[in-house]
């Protein structure tokens, strides 16, 4: 029951409630940004894949530039992330705009991450299972090492947590969460050349 009506309900009056009440937050975050971005604007809009691997536009603060060097190329991540966008990010206040996701229905608070959908034929027939539910903005992966686990690692946590699902674990996870917010534990804001988590390309 919970699965498959009152996770979602709860969802969207938490998610809506929490929007007007940090909305001031959002405000500043947005102005902050959109000046040390450079131009680039204050958000970033991607394709991402949701439940039953449905195709949506996931909403996060942007926290790079979009600076090119001499050949035109995109400049590596570690270059074009500022202080202003590190510090978004290992806050994790870059994921608060997807409480609008959660809203429209493409996300819920709790679930896997919703990652590249340049991924999806990379999946085995297990790990595809990940997209049985919606995604998160945070999930059980993030509460055991976020970007400091192995993709393996990530997607057995992910498969747990569609075959866990509940109110006891969504609160749990909801709790660890927090803590490793307010830690800023796990965080991989930089990682030599890029600022992000290692592209995945598939496992045998």
């Amino acid at each position: 029951m919970y699965k498959h009506f009152f996770k979602r309900f709860l969802d969207f009056w938490i998610s809506l409630i929490a929007l007007i009440v940090i909305s001031p937050i959002l405000l500043v975050v947005t102005i902050w940004l959109h000046f040390a971005n450079k131009g680039a604007g204050a958000f970033f809009f991607q394709e991402r894949p949701g439940r039953d691997a449905k195709i949506f536009k996931v909403i996060k603060f942007k926290t790079m530039t979009d600076e090119r060097g001499a050949d035109g190329q995109l400049l590596p991540d570690a270059q074009r992330l500022t202080k202003v966008g590190k510090f978004v990010r290992s806050s994790s206040l870059d994921e608060l705009p997807q409480l609008i996701n959660v809203l429209k229905g493409d996300m819920a608070l709790i679930g896997p991450r919703p990652l590249l959908v340049q991924y999806l034929p990379l999946y085995s027939k297990e790990q595809a299972r990940r997209h049985e539910v919606r995604p998160g903005i945070s999930g059980w992966a993030q509460c055991h090492g976020r970007n400091t686990i192995s993709w393996t690692e990530k997607f057995k946590l992910d498969v747990w947590y569609v075959d866990h699902v509940s109110l006891w674990t969504d609160m749990k996870v909801i709790w660890i969460t927090i803590m490793k917010v307010l830690r800023r534990a796990d965080v991989n804001t930089e990682s030599g050349q890029s600022a992000t988590m290692e592209l995945f390309t598939g496992i045998n």
